[in-house]
């Protein structure tokens, strides 16, 4: 069963700091590159960070760089996302999703598998 479960979601005041934890199944994490994307309420899906199998080789959206730092442990199966010096505008329902890795891997819309999402809410 392919299972992505988001948790560390929450209320915090703009400014501070949470980490998202995304733990995932063993099927769907070794050779799987794992993402961070975001929906605040009527606005699209948008991506926010990524980060390839080997752990090597990240990515992250301009709006985020600098603030969020995603990261794996694979003897764990978890990835996370630590978000500091959020902004009221980080409020949104964050998913995790994972998409086999290939040499050519790049971020993108239609991952392999999604997470339900956890609501992280940013007051000002």
């Amino acid at each position: 069963q392919v299972q992505l479960v988001e948790s560390g979601g929450g209320l915090v005041q703009a400014g501070g700091s949470l980490r998202l934890s995304c733990a995932a199944s063993r099927r769907t994490f070794r050779n799987y590159a794992m993402a961070w994307f975001r929906q605040a309420s009527g606005k699209e899906r948008e991506f926010v960070a990524a980060i390839r199998w080997t752990g090597g080789t990240t990515y992250y959206a301009d709006s985020v760089k600098g603030r969020f730092t995603i990261s794996r442990d694979n003897a764990k199966n978890t990835v996370y996302l630590q978000m500091n010096s959020l902004k009221p505008e980080d409020t949104a329902v964050y998913y995790c999703a994972a998409d086999l890795d290939r040499p050519s891997w790049a971020p993108h819309y239609g991952m392999d598998y999604w997470g339900k999402g956890t609501l992280v809410t940013v007051s000002s």
